[in-house]
């Protein structure tokens, strides 16, 4: 067994003549909730696809789960779990109906048994009857997690499984994410929720097909070298458009009734707040820069090279 449950080195994906991922390299290690974040059209779906041979890549190799993903990817259908951004199973059939399906395919042992302790595992008993085209998008959620297990796979591929579910139905989707890597289960998960995020044992970061960082999750602020002021006060509004496009201030980010002053010369931000705190109208206190401070500080240098048109 490797100590890798994904391995990819120099994937690139080519369509028409955009380029959708950009000699991407990443290791998942095993075990690991690996968060994979980026806006909307950067290349997130399309990488996950090529990482379990859902997909040939145009340049690059790797191994997922010790399977070579250009030679072997039937074999590394067999161990992954892949839970799609669309609810994908079948919505005239019932949650034991689906559930059912799914195992026939995999060829699961005991399937009955096993569709039985799928359905309690995920909370799902009670409505096994129920049509899953009637679901809400919580219980959706919840049916599309208990396929992706029913053949108890090594690793799990989540394309953005909480996009659009509320509050409460994604904490306890992280519930039984915790739950499944203590037990051994690897997690690539990708996500636009930055409460999510920071629950990842490690982060990549890919904007436009181009991977701009990645590492332990607490440590991305660090790594970038990012400084951050907490600024209160009023006319917060007045203040952000005067702190914009001074030398030294690399972001002006608002939460809610405060800004976020960052830039990387900290002694440039340091200068810029003594001045702006000379006045008497504003508290500056420096804090520990964030993850969403951070990825706010990366796209602002990203180049979207799909300005006109869409990336998967």
């Amino acid at each position: 067994m490797t100590e890798n449950a994904i391995t990819v080195t120099g994937l690139t994906k080519i369509f028409g003549d955009k380029t959708v991922v950009d000699n991407l390299d990443m290791t998942v290690p095993r075990g690991a909730i690996y968060g994979f974040l980026g806006p909307n059209g950067s290349g997130k779906t399309t990488t996950i696809r090529m990482m379990c041979g859902l997909l040939t890549p145009d340049a690059g190799d790797g191994q997922c789960l010790g399977y070579d993903i250009l030679k072997q990817s039937g074999r590394i259908k067999e161990h992954v779990g892949y839970m799609t951004q669309k609810f994908s199973l079948y919505e005239d059939l019932s949650i034991r109906e689906n559930l059912d399906f799914i195992a026939r395919m995999f060829k699961v042992k005991r399937r009955k048994q096993r569709v039985d302790n799928a359905l309690e595992d995920l909370g799902l008993a009670d409505r096994q009857k129920q049509l899953a085209g009637t679901l809400s998008g919580g219980w959706k959620q919840r049916l599309a997690l208990a396929a992706c297990l029913i053949h108890d796979p090594q690793l799990l591929l989540l394309d953005e499984p909480t996009a659009g579910v509320d509050p409460k139905a994604r904490r306890d989707f992280w519930d039984e994410i915790r739950r499944l890597s203590a037990a051994g289960v690897t997690v690539l998960v990708s996500t636009h929720y930055m409460d999510e995020a920071i629950q990842c044992d490690n982060i990549a970061y890919i904007a436009y097909g181009k991977k701009l960082i990645d590492g332990p999750s607490a440590e991305i602020p660090s790594m970038i070298g990012l400084v951050t002021y907490r600024v209160s006060g009023p006319d917060i509004a007045k203040l952000e458009d005067e702190l914009k496009g001074r030398d030294g201030v690399e972001q002006v980010a608002r939460f809610g009734a405060v800004l976020h002053v960052s830039g990387t010369d900290k002694a440039k931000l340091k200068s810029i707040a003594a001045e702006f705190k000379a006045r008497g109208t504003h508290n500056w206190t420096e804090k520990t820069a964030e993850l969403e401070e951070a990825f706010i500080y990366l796209m602002a240098g990203a180049a979207d090279n799909f300005a006109n048109g869409v990336a998967a």
